[in-house]
């Protein structure tokens, strides 16, 4: 294996960084500086891990799982939504300490076997100071040899057996989002988000704002709309998103109509060098 995320620490933090909320029972949300991680599950035998936040962050997270689970507790398994860096984050040093198998979409799996590193963030693209900051953020892949395996194309996901994944490219080529039928919980990735994860200022104060995937690592928007109308189309009755708060009910419903709605107004940047005004 070879952990790309190495030494990348970067001092990003959001009023909420050190939160976790509990979203359902079995459903538990916990901010990672700026980035959601999930554990999935209600007991130490029974549990996933759902993306791996920040770069230097695996001690912290093996905390917050260890305070819910117990001492010595491991996923029976880790999901991975898509590769950016914060979501993958301390995945190595957790494979390393834990031994599990990491699952993601077969379209990311170059990022995360060392084969492809991903496109340069824009830094250029309309929005706030996290944008202009993105020049800085690792592209680089990780490497977790054999530790990591597509998931099963049938839709279901390892360990998690009353879950679907569903492929939401746009943000990542092979992003997904993961629907549970029963009580319509969603786990978006970066599908959308909570917050306008572009402005310094609302990422800091994490003012709720159902919006598009982040900007400056978004590269066909296209294909982001639509994944956005798949996820609107399931109905989720609570969703948590890897950046944001998470939502639910109504405001939930109404946000993500409005999102599909307005995408192209309120989602899409006026420039960039991913955005293709003319399609």
């Amino acid at each position: 294996m070879h952990d790309a995320m190495e030494n990348k620490f970067l001092p990003l933090y959001t009023i909420a960084s050190g939160v976790g909320v509990e979203v359902l029972p079995d459903l538990y949300s916990y901010t990672n500086q700026i980035v959601n991680i999930c554990l999935v599950g209600d007991s130490a035998d029974n549990f996933v891990l759902v993306d791996t936040g920040m770069p230097e962050s695996s001690e912290r997270l093996v905390r917050v799982i260890e305070e819910r689970f117990g001492e010595n507790s491991k996923p029976k398994a880790i999901i991975l939504t898509h590769g950016h860096f914060d979501h993958t984050g301390a995945v190595v040093d957790l494979v390393k300490k834990w031994g599990v198998n990491v699952y993601a979409h077969e379209k990311e799996l170059p990022f995360l076997t060392g084969k492809e590193s991903y496109p340069d963030p824009d830094g250029t693209v309309e929005g706030g100071l996290v944008a202009k900051m993105s020049p800085m953020f690792p592209t680089d892949p990780v490497d977790l040899g054999r530790f990591v395996e597509a998931l099963p194309p049938d839709g279901t996901v390892p360990d998690m057996p009353e879950w679907k994944w569903v492929h939401t490219p746009g943000h990542a080529p092979g992003q997904v989002a993961l629907f549970r039928e029963k009580d319509r919980a969603l786990i978006a990735g970066d599908t959308f988000v909570t917050v306008k994860q572009e402005s310094l200022y609302k990422v800091l104060t994490q003012e709720l704002e159902i919006n598009g995937p982040p900007r400056y690592l978004t590269t066909d928007w296209m294909a982001a709309w639509e994944s956005v109308k798949k996820v609107a189309a399931l109905h989720p009755s609570v969703a948590v998103t890897g950046h944001g708060v998470p939502v639910g009910g109504a405001e939930l419903k109404e946000g993500l109509e409005q999102l599909v709605r307005d995408f192209e107004k309120v989602a899409i940047p006026e420039f960039g060098k991913y955005v293709d005004r003319n399609h």
